[in-house]
């Protein structure tokens, strides 16, 4: 019954950008936001730039990938579009605006411009209209597809009404498996609605992340869907192809399995092997020794009575 909370907050302090990229990243934005100012007040001066930070970032919960790499979404908000541009035209006057930034690689995406930098960090620009006075939410430029409503201050908002330092590790954690897994595994912003949706504290990071994953398997075998709880209330999933679908939903039986032996092992490097299977190298290995249990009426009902620990 090995109980690695304690390597489990190790790994959280690992998943953190260091206070040297971090700087650098603060500094490219301002860049960013100066390039774009001065863009349009020479070019398009109707068009008046404002910002947003949003995204993993804005709700604290960027990690360092595998690769040490990290981004930050950055929202780049008119108040109007006098011009009537589409959506192309206006992400790609942002394009331009950002084009030749030092050490940088531009690409224009479907729903934003990413600046890529070879300090390992990219920076996301999507581009909003929203007139507070006319609008109830703003308008996402999709590229080819036009404006479309989109809130990401709401779905902040929202995140911070029901968020915990515990909910904020887990949802690092299980960015962290997607990053180690990568192939056809969801978003950052998927793994944290479903762990809105289904996540329940726990002394112990471990054991509220073994039933965070049973839950969220529950969930999605009844109905595979991943919905917003904000603007614009659509469904992550909704374009999981078959092979996507099974591949992540094959990884999280593989993940839950593994979760269960892994709280019922009672030595902790045998456990912590069995976590970094699925959280990656950087997961701390814990010493060969048994953990001594000295309250077990505690430790079920910490734990769980028995498998699988949690409703099925």
């Amino acid at each position: 019954m090995a109980n690695l909370h304690y390597l489990f907050t190790q790994f959280n302090e690992e998943l953190k950008i260091t206070k040297s990229k971090k700087d650098n990243l603060m500094t490219s934005k301002e860049n960013l936001r100066k390039r774009i100012r001065d863009y349009f007040f020479k070019n398009h001066p109707t068009y008046k730039p404002r910002f947003y930070i949003q995204g993993s970032y804005k709700l604290k919960l960027i990690i360092r990938t595998k690769d040490d790499t990290c981004d930050l979404d950055d929202g780049v908000y008119f108040e109007e579009n006098p011009d009537n541009v589409t959506s192309t035209t206006l992400q790609g006057w942002v394009k331009n605006a950002v084009e030749g930034t030092t050490d940088s690689k531009v690409e224009h995406r479907k729903k934003c411009i990413t600046v890529d930098y070879k300090a390992g960090y990219n920076i996301d620009l999507p581009v909003l209209v929203f007139n507070s006075e006319v609008d109830d939410h703003p308008n996402l430029a999709v590229k080819n597809l036009g404006f479309q409503e989109d809130d990401p201050k709401e779905f902040v908002e929202k995140f911070n009404t029901v968020k915990s330092e515990q909910m904020v590790r887990i949802i690092k954690y299980l960015k962290a498996w997607c990053d180690h897994k990568r192939e056809n595994m969801p978003s950052g912003l998927s793994m944290t609605v479903l762990t809105m949706d289904n996540y329940v504290p726990n002394t112990r990071d471990d054991v509220a992340l073994k039933f965070l994953l049973i839950e969220i398997e529950n969930v999605l075998k009844r109905s595979f869907k991943c919905v917003m709880p904000t603007t614009p209330k659509d469904d992550l999933f909704k374009n999981f192809s078959e092979v996507k679908k099974k591949n992540f939903m094959d990884n999280l039986s593989k993940f839950i399995k593994d979760a269960k032996d892994a709280i019922e092992e009672k030595n902790k490097k045998t456990a912590s092997l069995l976590w970094k299977k699925h959280l990656g190298d950087r997961f701390p290995e814990g010493k060969d020794e048994d953990e001594v249990i000295e309250d077990s009426a505690r430790l079920v009902s910490t734990i769980g009575a028995s498998k699988p620990y949690f409703k099925l």
